[in-house]
């Protein structure tokens, strides 16, 4: 037998794909399942009402003490509860067990009812081979409903191999029992408690004496494993977590009421009635811990019912409404009226749809399963703590969001950084976290945890909070980028410094030392050797030159010299044109550029600068565009129609320094390809400590459509 579960995860997972079980491979096979789950459920108190009215017509001589048996009740009730089960989970083992031991009961029922009308007619021999259906069907509604349901319950599977002897005890117990019943002898009349005896056809006399002993035997057999199998529940119900007692304790409490209410009954036979209630109360049990505690993932069932209910509802409310008033404003114009309606409605569907299935999944899931909820928490644990402490909130709160045995959030940010909730296990759910187009981290989602939620709607959950995921791996991001930046500066700064005290000390320090002893050495000779002295000031001079070289390399490290001498646009125009003669290069420039601040111009004029060699070197690229756009900030773009980037890759030396310069003022660089190939530098610049920066604007408006082909 298929594990249940199993079942149950297979539905799941074809309804987060979009799956319909009712279409493509075996969706006919599924189809028919429902159907005859349905003709069962409905045929199944149909025949039981009519046995009911066949009883209630007999003469009083042939109506027998007890029509209303826990058969009865039965098959009243389980095979509802079977066929709600398979018309959302078609290959569900237990709910076919219900549905069949329904049926079975009925056909008991009812075959029990003909064999009294056929023999209170006159009809006796027709009426004994009625008792066979009647013994057949009541063994498989033992069978089916007292001992394979409560043993396989609710996972499909025994709770261990030792249960099948459980199950060979019960189904042995009741072959013996209704081999007993279709083999015994014709009673004599004196001993039959109605006007006439009913034959036997297939009677064995020999087994006469032995009736009695054959029939407690079995009947011990039969309590005994029924004892046993409330017993296995028992045991499952010690073993489970909380969620799954709350699962299997309502359809325990109930069988085991009905296992005991039925063994008493054996000794007071006037107490059976209690054994029926009981009987109809397995399956509401059963119902009941579908409906309430998600058993077999019905929640999705549940779910999409009550939210395409809602949507058929006021969409046909607000459809008719808005017809008839449309009718009244436009009377005569009925086809008008009519398309005026179907767009009204229309346009409540989407809103109208969202906002059902907000108030579905919070009945459903409480405050702890509503996206909408989960969100509003992630957001207030964003705000109220640094980028660190916000991950170790969206790891907790994705986790009791999905339910699930936990949630790891992993950012890419050159030394990457793990965060984790639970565990997530060897083979984690992988979930890519996209910013603006660049992916800045991975989210691993664990196995499903005891408190399970349907695909649907961790779905639904993911689809809401991974953007917020994303926000705070970009966050973290940053600001380990921009920790790292400050080191960097800090180390950069005192680096500089060093070189330049060396270049001061033992470059231009030694070569002004020379040349103060040249000038001393050249006045002292000026009068005995003007020749001498006229030698010394020319190397002198040429000393001179040197130094002024020695200063102006100096200079020319701290600040290139083009952007004072150029300004930063004819710089950019500068770099395009010293760049490689296989590229065409496209310079755009938008707004007044000339009262930059320094550091921008220099960042700016580093970034391109960083961008050109990187299409120089790996690009291959035929044309490349620069655009330089000043509104309220400063936004650089660098394309280009080259390979793109490799599908893993990460960051180098060069695309790090460009993201630094730009963080070190305020700024974003995002780097990223182009859907039909190629890359894009995009960089976005405050041009004042206050100035902010509109993150969802496009960086290239300017200029959008010349992309380089």
């Amino acid at each position: 037998m298929a594990g249940f579960a199993e079942i149950a995860e297979e539905a799941k997972l074809a309804e987060g794909s979009g799956n319909d079980p009712g279409h493509g491979p075996g969706g006919r096979g599924v189809t028919l399942a429902r159907i005859a789950a349905v003709v069962m459920a409905v045929a199944s108190p149909v025949l039981t009402i009519a046995a009911l009215l066949l009883y209630a017509h007999l003469p009083e001589a042939w109506t027998p003490d007890r029509t209303a048996t826990p058969q009865t009740a039965a098959a009243l009730t389980f095979p509802a509860v079977g066929a709600f089960l398979i018309f959302h989970r078609p290959r569900l083992n237990m709910a076919w067990l219900m549905v069949v031991g329904g049926i079975a009961a009925a056909v008991s029922d009812l075959s029990s009812a003909l064999m009294f009308r056929l023999a209170a007619d006159g009809d006796l021999a027709t009426a004994g081979f009625m008792r066979y259906p009647t013994q057949v069907g009541w063994a498989v509604c033992g069978l089916a409903l007292t001992m394979l349901l409560p043993l396989y319950s609710p996972d499909g599977r025994l709770p261990s191999p030792r249960w099948r002897w459980v199950l060979l005890l019960g189904a042995s117990s009741l072959g013996l029992d209704l081999l007993r019943a279709v083999l015994r002898p014709t009673p004599p009349l004196g001993s039959y408690p109605y006007p006439a005896v009913i034959p036997n056809p297939l009677q064995v006399r020999a087994l006469g004496p032995y009736l009695e002993g054959v029939s407690t035997v079995a009947w011990t057999g039969i309590y005994v494993a029924m004892a046993l199998t409330a017993l296995s529940l028992a045991l499952r119900l010690r073993r489970a977590d909380p969620v799954g007692r709350r699962q299997i304790g309502w359809p325990l409490f109930a069988f085991a009421g009905y296992v005991v209410f039925l063994i008493v009954s054996a000794f007071l036979p006037g107490f059976l009635w209690p054994s029926v209630v009981w009987a109809a109360l397995i399956p509401v049990a059963v119902a009941f811990s579908v409906t309430r505690y998600r058993l077999y993932g019905i929640d999705t069932v549940i779910s999409r019912a009550f939210v395409a209910a809602g949507l058929v509802a006021v969409v046909s409310a607000v459809y008719f409404g808005a017809g008839a008033l449309s009718s009244l404003v436009v009377s005569g114009y009925d086809e008008i009226a009519g398309i005026a309606a179907a767009l009204f409605a229309g346009a409540f569907f989407q809103p109208l749809r969202r906002v059902l299935q907000r108030a579905v999944d919070h009945l459903l899931y409480g405050s702890v399963g509503d996206p909408s909820v989960l969100a509003e928490r992630l957001t207030q644990a964003v705000r109220r703590g640094d980028p660190a402490k916000a991950l170790t909130s969206v790891v907790s709160v994705l986790r009791d969001g999905l339910a699930v045995e936990g949630v790891a959030v992993e950012v890419a940010d050159g030394e990457p950084r793990y965060v984790e909730s639970g565990r997530v296990g060897p083979d984690p759910r992988e979930v890519p976290l996209v910013w603006h187009g660049e992916l800045v981290g991975r989210l691993f989602v664990g196995p499903p945890g005891p408190r399970r939620f349907p695909a649907a709607h961790n779905e639904r959950v993911l689809t809401t909070l991974t953007p917020y995921a994303a926000d705070v791996a970009h966050a973290v991001r940053m600001a380990a980028d921009l920790q790292r930046s400050r080191e960097r500066i800090l180390t950069a700064r005192e680096e500089e410094r060093r070189r330049l005290r060396r270049d001061l000390h033992d470059g231009l320090g030694q070569t002004l030392s020379a040349m103060a002893m040249t000038i001393n050495m050249a006045r002292m000779s000026l009068k005995k050797s003007p020749d001498a002295a006229d030698e010394l000031l020319r190397e002198l001079h040429t000393g001179m030159g040197a130094v002024t070289d020695d200063i102006r390399e100096l200079v020319y490290g701290l600040r290139p010299p083009a952007l004072d001498d150029l300004g930063l646009a004819r710089a950019v125009r500068e770099l395009a044109g010293q760049s490689s003669p296989d590229t065409e290069i496209e310079v755009e420039v938008e707004g007044g550029l000339t009262d930059l601040p320094a550091a921008v111009e220099v960042a700016v004029y580093r970034i391109v600068q960083e961008a050109l060699t990187n299409i120089r070197r790996h690009a291959r690229a035929s044309r490349a565009r620069i655009v330089l756009q000043r509104d309220s900030v400063l936004r650089v773009l660098v394309a280009d129609d080259g390979r793109g980037l490799p599908a893993t890759y990460s960051a180098g030396v060069g695309l790090g320094s460009m993201r630094e310069r730009a963080a070190e003022l305020g700024g974003i660089c995002v780097v990223n390809s182009e859907p039909g190939g190629g890359t894009r530098v995009e960089v976005m610049l405050p041009l004042s400590p206050a100035a902010g920066l509109d993150t969802a604007a496009p960086l290239d408006r300017a200029g959008s459509g010349h992309r380089p082909h």
